[in-house]
């Protein structure tokens, strides 16, 4: 009998476990031993985080991540073949959104193997729910291009269907956060409304949505913070 795949929550930075993530998800974890990661290091952290006494050494690591081969996520899912169920999980947050997770949860559909999503945090639907901008059409982006002509055509775009009442949702990394904003400033019109929704589930979030007109004359300082752009 075939095993299942479990998506594991992930804190979104240094938050208790406990506080974002159900008991009885934690529970579920713990009982794993077979793991496919984003970051081996980094999931090894979170285990040790959520249980001081994690048999590390004695569970299995896999590394899934924009490198993989197509093949060898196949041999990934070769102890679910053999009937153990497997934690799926990303740096941070639910895998499978905006990470290379996706592409194992396909694998699985096609192998017949069991999906099984586990609650917790997700910056992503957290940031739109608390936009106040519209939950009930909307896109998700992802990243944005880096290269500035590039991600000046693509805020173009992504304005042009929010005009059209979909809430457009994107992130940068924390270190080109500042760069995004002076972009979207820079690039569309006064009237449309953008929330950033900073360092959530964090001492330190901060969820605002206003117009740019009003961002304009209140600049915030998005270095190296953990941003959702949400705009509308």
């Amino acid at each position: 009998m075939k095993g299942s795949i479990y998506l594991i929550p992930v804190t979104l930075g240094g938050t208790e476990a406990s506080a974002v993530i159900p008991d009885k998800v934690l529970e579920i974890t713990r009982g794993l031993r077979f793991f496919i990661v984003e970051e081996i290091r980094s999931a090894r952290r979170f285990l040790r985080l959520i249980d001081k006494q994690f048999p590390i050494d004695e569970s299995w690591f896999r590394e899934l991540n924009e490198h993989t081969k197509e093949e060898d996520i196949s041999g990934y899912l070769e102890p679910v073949m053999q009937g153990n169920n497997i934690g799926l999980m990303s740096e941070c947050g639910l895998p499978g959104i905006a990470d290379p997770g996706a592409r194992l949860i396909s694998t699985a559909h096609r192998k017949r193997i069991k999906v099984i999503p586990l609650s917790g945090p997700s910056s992503i639907l957290m940031a739109l729910i608390s936009s106040g901008l519209n939950g009930q059409q909307f896109t998700f982006n992802g990243y944005l291009p880096v290269k500035p002509e590039e991600r000046v055509i693509r805020l173009r775009e992504l304005e042009k269907r929010a005009r059209e009442g979909y809430a457009q949702v994107f992130m940068e990394t924390p270190y080109r956060n500042q760069k995004m904003f002076n972009d979207i400033l820079k690039t569309c019109n006064r009237d449309m409304h953008l929330c950033i929704a900073s360092d959530i589930t964090l001492p330190t979030e901060s969820i605002i949505t206003k117009k740019l007109s009003e961002w304009q004359s209140d600049l915030p300082d998005l270095n190296k913070r953990l941003v959702v752009f949400v705009l509308q």
